[in-house]
């Protein structure tokens, strides 16, 4: 959703399955939560309430009072916060922090002075055989540790053309290059880069999962952001007064968004996750959750809920039947891209027929809103003068059919295995890596839409191994 100058909101609901994300309808309504519930409450008539497991939105303020409303009307249905936004804004808070904003100055004067003149643009690209090192990212942060990645990757390069004899003929940097040279230089800098890239990337993978949306990721959500902190707990060792500062944020943004009862209740139903540690079911959270979870999705229906809880998931967590095969716990020791834990439930949760169906249906769901947020260019080029011309019908028809083709070339994208999945087309994101907006007096300013010709940039595959690149560092 995004707030128009008459002071309208324009929303655009999307459904999700696991068969992928397709776009429903958009509307321009006033920015009240009684027109909002209504909107989202007429999709769900649409759709079919029998249909509809969670609403996912963005973080915005009348989710609180739309969610009420909605909760009198369907009381089985839950209302959850867009994982990607959330770990963006903990990933933000978490770059803030004085112990990363030093280096993360550093490498962003650098990379502005780069890019603030062609012809130092032209001879970064000579050096690195036309790679860029900036690299713009579906988020903020996601810019920010792309970025970092590359620095690294190229830092040879770098510090050659910082070295050459074609740099210091050029006049721009004799003035305003010997401050970028020293941190170029400086081994300091390149260690913190490393750390911050230590401390980034476990969240940055969690970030991945959820904006992809490869497979459904609400039973891997709440679990990964936990190994995410274990992971950065390792990689700051004994400095607690640093990783504390790190858990608190972390905390403070889950709190209410990643750990609803739906979340944890797929926590303790990913077998993944249960059957590497079976502490998880004498977790005295997890299993309030889940009882709150079957309350809510059962909404008055005890003996639902005690076939449920009484009898069929005692079975799941005490590994009975065919819960108990060698097969069954061979199935689920390996979260890779062939794992999913919906299907799991399929093969092995006959003897448990309610518990599987809820479990196959929690385990299909996805945790971001963040696909469909994205495509809100196409919503406002429908909303331009020449197109609103168009009648209402012929509006919702030509969003519907550009909104659909813009999710199909998403996913057709996030299939090539040679594309970071979390690169964007465009430098929105990136903006603070390319210039500084104190300096306006350079005429020779490189336009941000001439930064990245198709012809001319080759990305290369990032990958998702990211711990093991960087060696072992020193704290900032």
């Amino acid at each position: 959703m995004w707030a128009t100058k008459r002071k309208t909101t324009i929303m655009n609901l999307c459904v999700n399955s696991r068969l992928g994300t397709v776009f429903l309808s958009t509307k321009d309504v006033p920015h009240t939560t009684q027109h909002i519930y209504k909107y989202i409450e007429s999709c769900i008539q649409e759709v079919g309430s029998e249909n509809v497991v969670q609403i996912v939105t963005n973080n915005f303020s009348e989710k609180t009072e739309s969610q009420k409303l909605l909760n009198e009307k369907k009381p089985t249905v839950f209302w959850t916060s867009c994982a990607t936004n959330t770990i963006n804004l903990m990933l933000e808070d978490i770059t803030d922090l004085p112990m990363f904003k030093k280096v993360l100055d550093q490498a962003k004067a650098l990379t502005v002075f780069i890019y603030s003149h062609h012809k130092t643009l032209t001879l970064m690209r000579n050096f690195t055989k036309k790679r860029d090192i900036v690299r713009q990212g579906v988020t903020k942060s996601a810019s920010t540790f792309l970025t970092l990645q590359i620095l690294l990757k190229k830092k040879t390069e770098i510090q050659n053309m910082f070295s050459s004899m074609e740099l210091e003929e050029f006049e721009y940097s004799k003035v305003h290059g010997k401050f970028v040279y020293e941190i170029v230089q400086e081994t300091g800098f390149w260690e913190n880069v490393a750390l911050c890239l230590k401390v980034f990337s476990p969240l940055i993978k969690v970030l991945r999962m959820v904006d992809i949306d490869k497979k459904p990721s609400m039973g891997f959500v709440y679990g990964e952001i936990m190994n995410a902190r274990k992971a950065i707990r390792d990689v700051l060792g004994d400095c607690e007064k640093d990783y504390e500062l790190i858990m608190d944020i972390i905390s403070s943004n889950m709190r209410g968004k990643l750990d609803s009862c739906l979340h944890l209740t797929a926590y303790l139903l990913n077998p993944y996750y249960h059957y590497k540690d079976c502490s998880l079911q004498h977790d005295g959270e997890v299993m309030d959750a889940v009882l709150e979870f079957f309350d809510t999705i059962f909404h008055g229906d005890l003996e639902m809920q005690h076939q449920i809880i009484n009898v069929e998931l005692p079975k799941y967590k005490n590994k009975e039947g065919a819960f108990g095969r060698e097969l069954a716990a061979k199935a689920c020791e390996v979260n890779d891209d062939d794992f999913d834990p919906g299907n799991w439930w399929g093969t092995f949760g006959g003897s448990t027929p309610e518990l599987r169906k809820i479990a196959m249906r929690v385990l299909s769901l996805t945790t971001s809103s963040s696909g469909c947020d994205r495509n809100r260019h196409t919503l406002k080029r429908a909303h331009m003068k020449k197109v609103n011309e168009l009648t209402t019908t012929q509006m919702n028809n030509y969003i519907f059919v550009q909104f659909n083709l813009n999710l199909k070339s998403k996913y057709k994208k996030n299939k090539q295995m040679n594309m970071e999945v979390l690169l964007a087309s465009d430098a929105k994101e990136a903006q603070e890596w390319l210039v500084d907006d104190d300096d306006d007096d350079d005429d020779d300013k490189v336009e941000l839409e001439m930064l990245w010709e198709a012809d001319e940039v080759d990305y290369e595959s990032d990958g998702v191994h990211i711990m093991e690149e960087y060696g072992d560092v020193d704290i900032i």
